[in-house]
């Protein structure tokens, strides 16, 4: 039998691949990553819970490894800080690369473990160039491959994903049929961290020397329209909560950290053709080369369908994406991923 550590996040999705892989014939261990104190986190406690029950009915073995410091260093401390530059980051990229599979991956070596598996809607499949990549969900309502686009090929090549064919309904029919505790219970829809309140609260909260610094809106010829309490509080495309009425619908275009400024304007100047794309992880092929040009269709969002694009090499850690069809509020921070025509992850980088 193959060896493989299954992270169990205590949900309906890595308890279905706990089962699946057991009955597939695998020898499986279940794992807690702990990315949190104990302390007044009443409902991660309850996710460890209900992970080691689930554990107990498959008769596996189970086991919880503490990453909290790797955790803050890691994914916390440049969330926080981006924030704080007028950026708008995914820490599920960040975390899952550099927390979850260096950490799966380290405790599967210290048990003898060949592979790792995790639940997300997502495929791992390997190229005829001989490249891992991630492919996207038979169902896209639930595909996950956006926030997993950073994953090294060594990551990858010991990475089992059974539930890419399977919708959500049907995981919760596995669930139901073989009475595992977790099968009715609800997806979780927030960054895990954050348990309540606002991502502007949660910084405030949690870091007692940053004062919110209130500034100036205005509008795209650097015209106050009013004043905002905290660049934090925003981000491009937002609408709700500014805080103050214009008599007219405006939108964040963009913010500018330097002058502490909120820049809005109307729905039709949020589109534009053209991105440039930073911090790059190719995946499905070994890179661009310089001046190079490749075809894809790119994401600027984990909900967005995509739209396809040219992308062209133009620096070393730097591409420029335009696109045949300009999209809306690309928003600096986030992820643009590249995909191809077979639904396979291309590579990706941190909007700039």
């Amino acid at each position: 039998m193959k060896k493989v550590v299954v992270g169990m996040s205590g949900g309906v999705d890595s308890a279905v691949t706990a089962y699946i892989l057991k009955n597939l014939g695998y020898e499986v261990v279940g794992v807690t990553l702990k990315t949190w104190v104990a302390q007044g986190e009443v409902s991660r406690c309850c996710e460890l819970d209900d992970a080691r029950a689930v554990a107990d009915m498959l008769s596996i073995p189970f086991y919880t490894v503490n990453c909290a410091g790797e955790f803050s260093r890691e994914v916390v401390g440049p969330f926080v800080g981006d924030y704080m530059n007028g950026l708008t980051p995914n820490p599920c990229v960040v975390c899952n690369r550099s927390v979850k599979w260096a950490k799966m991956l380290e405790f599967a070596d210290s048990v003898g473990a060949r592979f790792v598996a995790t639940g997300h809607y997502a495929s791992v499949v390997r190229k005829e160039n001989g490249r891992f990549t991630v492919k996207t969900s038979a169902h896209a309502e639930k595909d996950q491959t956006y926030m997993l686009y950073r994953l090294t090929q060594p990551q990858l090549e010991r990475t089992i994903m059974p539930l890419g064919e399977l919708s959500k309904d049907e995981v919760r029919k596995i669930a139901d049929s073989a009475r595992l505790p977790v099968a009715k219970k609800p997806d979780s829809q927030e960054i895990c961290f954050i348990t309540e309140g606002t991502y502007a609260d949660y910084i405030e909260q949690n870091c007692p020397d940053y004062e919110p610094k209130a500034g100036n809106f205005t509008d795209e010829d650097g015209n106050i329209l009013g004043v905002h309490k905290g660049i934090i509080h925003y981000t491009v495309g937002q609408r709700k909560g500014l805080g103050i009425a214009f008599g007219r619908p405006v939108y964040v275009k963009r913010i500018d950290p330097v002058t502490n400024s909120v820049i809005l304007a109307e729905d039709d100047a949020l589109y534009t053709s053209q991105i440039t794309v930073r911090s790059l992880n190719f995946m499905g092929i070994g890179g661009i080369e310089d001046g190079g040009k490749i075809r894809a269709r790119v994401r600027i969002r984990y909900h967005h369908k995509g739209e396809n694009a040219v992308i062209e090499r133009i620096g070393e850690d730097l591409v420029k994406v335009t696109f045949d069809t300009p999209v809306r509020a690309a928003t600096p921070g986030q992820s643009a991923v590249f995909y191809d025509d077979e639904g396979c992850v291309t590579g990706g980088g941190i909007i700039a």
